[in-house]
């Protein structure tokens, strides 16, 4: 049997970003996060067809649209990453909204303003579109807060090393420089995977955090190396990690909101600040403290993250049972 996806492809600030508008799987009328379960047990040969190669590579982002179920969104989101089908992405959001207004596959109810629901809850969205092109997006993502503060742990390769741990759709293991670590300038991006691979694998034993919640969304699965800004429009810089050998090429939208999560609970930003974040390829993201906001027992913040995505293409792609590299694969 061949199966066929219509996607748009697009990319946010630099990452890449795979619509699929048509070919996804129905799922039945529920919660976002029900529906990620479903997704997950019974179609993630879709996730891993579209993401991995030969269809995909190491930091391919995508999501497929549904029908919302809360009243107050404008529609749904699943999000598929080579690393799993994740609560949220920010980068990922920036990019539906360009191509599914851009191409018509979603009619807003307020023009300007969208509702979405994810995995992780409700985001609502501002967009600037004058002519035919959307222009730039903000999304006001789920609260964020900072879960720990300064964790030890010993990295091999590096040695002692002391994070936080915070929360901005995705857990994040934030690093700023220290002794053990000059900062972003001497890393080439592979010393960053391999560094971030061996920093899990030394949380993982130490700390796993569950969303007050939600407990199905826990651990720690990304982390975020911070330093100062190259650009003068910046106020930071940051190379985000995930899956196994993911950086994003955006600055990051959850991880924006972690590092802004991060700086607020240690007191370096207040609400009405701005944190312009810094990408390892230049690209910027304006992110801003909206909010302070109670997360179960933890006192954070209501984030916004602003960017813009551009289309790249049309994308028609056939997953044949007859190719022995059908469901996809990655080399380790």
């Amino acid at each position: 049997m061949r199966h066929s996806f219509f996607c748009i492809d697009a990319h946010t600030c630099g990452n890449p970003v795979r619509l699929v508008a048509g070919g996804g799987p129905l799922l039945p009328h529920l919660p976002m996060a029900d529906r990620r379960d479903l997704f997950v047990r019974d179609h993630d040969w879709i996730r891993q067809a579209l993401m991995f190669e030969p269809r995909g590579h190491d930091i391919m982002s995508g999501a497929i649209l549904y029908p919302a179920h809360r009243e107050d969104c404008d529609f749904a989101v699943l999000f598929i990453e080579v690393s799993g089908c994740l609560p949220m992405c920010g980068a990922g959001t920036i990019g539906v909204v360009t191509a599914a207004i851009e191409e018509g596959l979603v009619t807003p109810r307020v023009p300007g303003q969208l509702s979405i629901e994810t995995p992780a809850g409700r985001v609502d969205i501002r967009y600037e579109k004058p002519g035919e092109h959307v222009e730039s997006v903000r999304m006001f993502n789920v609260p964020s807060y900072l879960h720990t503060v300064d964790i030890a742990v010993d990295v091999p390769g590096l040695g002692p090393l002391v994070v936080d741990i915070a929360y901005g759709g995705n857990y994040y293991a934030v690093v700023e420089p220290q002794e053990t670590w000059a900062g972003l300038d001497n890393m080439s991006a592979g010393d960053i995977v391999d560094l971030s691979r061996q920093l899990r694998e030394a949380l993982a034993p130490v700390c796993d955090p569950v969303h007050p919640d939600d407990d199905r969304i826990r651990g720690v699965h990304h982390a975020i190396w911070c330093d100062g800004p190259r650009s003068a429009g910046a106020d930071g810089r940051g190379a985000v990690f995930y899956g196994d050998k993911a950086i994003d090429r955006s600055p990051g939208g959850t991880g924006t909101s972690a590092r802004m999560a991060q700086l607020h609970g240690k007191g370096r930003l207040k609400v009405g600040d701005w944190f312009r974040q810094e990408s390892l390829i230049g690209t910027v993201f304006e992110g801003r403290v909206e909010a302070e906001e109670m997360i179960g027992p933890f006192a954070g913040i209501r984030p916004s993250v602003g960017g813009w995505a551009q289309i790249i293409g049309h994308n028609t792609i056939f997953v044949d049972d007859r190719d022995p590299l059908a469901h996809g694969f990655q080399i380790k």
